[in-house]
């Protein structure tokens, strides 16, 4: 009997809100990929997922008091199994925007993973702002997979629509989704494991002593 591999819903965090950006490509890309691996996917767009400048996290809020687009954005946070964050590199470091948007979470990320995909418009494909990265995520509790995948001239790579402009783009980011859904799927295993023996133990303490 073959063994159905577990489906996952996946979130891709989105990081430019600039009006000339080209790694929307590099995200719609990923977002494409994943969903043609059964998953599913979300993409989440600054553009789109307005946010202020951080004043409270999401947690600071009441139960259900956050506004309505924290609160909508909330819930694709919870319920994804692993994030996928899409990152140019400004400056030698992470957009600002993208700081913003992960920055309003905190709990929600736990036991989670997830991977950095960065590009940038010259030969380095952003590879400084995902060792930048890697540590904020960390330090978030989503740590990151091992791999990255560092996109190159993204202005060429890429269509807007996320369609790739060298097949090899394509292979590649296979290996790298492998790893991703290894590391989600046991850590998603892991948690529904604990949230089972905890329910169990749970429903123990409420059978009345004899």
């Amino acid at each position: 009997m073959v063994e159905t591999a577990m489906k996952l819903d996946l979130l891709v965090f989105y990081g430019s809100v600039r009006s000339t950006r080209r790694g929307i490509g590099a995200a719609r890309f990923v977002v494409d990929q994943c969903r043609k691996r059964g998953h599913e996917v979300a993409l989440v767009d600054p553009v789109e997922h307005p946010l202020p400048l951080l004043d409270k996290m999401y947690k600071e809020y009441p139960a259900a008091g956050a506004p309505e687009p924290l609160e909508r954005l909330a819930r694709l946070v919870k319920a994804a199994d692993a994030y996928v964050i899409v990152s140019g590199e400004y400056n030698h470091t992470v957009p600002p925007a993208l700081v913003n948007l992960l920055d309003h979470f905190l709990e929600e990320y736990f036991y989670k993973p997830s991977a950095i995909v960065c590009y940038s418009a010259g030969p380095w494909g952003g590879v400084r702002a995902a060792m930048t990265l890697r540590a904020m995520v960390a330090e978030l509790g989503m740590s990151s997979i091992p791999s990255i995948f560092p996109i190159a001239a993204v202005q060429d790579a890429f269509q807007l629509d996320g369609t790739p402009n060298d097949a090899r783009l394509t292979a590649k980011i296979g290996t790298f989704l492998d790893e991703l859904e290894w590391y989600a799927r046991a850590l998603k295993a892991e948690r529904e494991r604990e949230k089972a023996t905890r329910s169990e133990c749970e429903a123990l303490q409420r059978v009345p002593k004899a």
